[in-house]
């Protein structure tokens, strides 16, 4: 006499493990590394970058160190004194062509125009990044409130009501030339 024998079919273990496997890697969200927003202009072939010559009065340069000091123009300053000197750099109208920077103190050892100011930020790859941020922050709010200014003198209006074409022409205004220097090791 032959017994049954009472096993589980085994074979397609295999196949619900390969379609549980796949379930959960499509299904699983993964950490993304969050860094900070910049939209970059297209990329056209047909330009060529423009090579002129750029006036050292026109770089406003500032480093971060590894202990996360701020150097601006070779002048130690705290966070909170940046946004002041960045828009009184930005807004200097050293050579009086700006017909909008009513602010403007029109010195000959600054920028010459808001178009032709370029900020130049270095840190050392020991700087915090939250140090980091806060210094583009910064630099950021520099770039805003000056658009906000011109903005109301303007339009009459905060930047955030006025329409798109109003906010394009204070943008070109007051464009947001940040140069990021390859971070130092010391």
């Amino acid at each position: 006499m032959k017994r049954n024998s009472s096993e589980i079919n085994a074979g397609s273990m295999a196949d619900i493990a390969f379609l549980l496997l796949i379930f959960f890697l499509v299904s699983t969200t993964m950490d993304v590394d969050q860094g900070i927003t910049r939209k970059l202009s297209p990329w056209d072939d047909g330009l060529k970058p423009k090579s002129s010559p750029i006036n050292q009065r026109n770089i406003f340069t500032v480093l971060l160190n590894s202990n996360n000091q701020l150097m601006v123009e070779g002048e130690q300053i705290g966070l909170a004194d940046l946004r002041a000197k960045a828009k009184a750099f930005i807004n200097n109208n050293g050579n009086g062509s700006c017909a909008y920077c009513t602010t403007g103190q029109e010195l000959s050892t600054s920028s010459d125009h808001p178009e032709k100011a370029i900020i130049s930020l270095q840190n050392d790859r020991l700087t915090a990044y939250e140090s980091y941020v806060a210094v583009q922050n910064e630099l950021a709010a520099a770039y805003t409130e000056l658009r906000n200014e011109l903005a109301m003198q303007r339009y009459g209006l905060s930047l955030d009501q006025v329409s798109d074409l109003q906010f394009n022409q204070v943008k070109k205004c007051y464009p947001l030339l940040i140069s990021e220097a390859e971070p130092l090791s010391l």
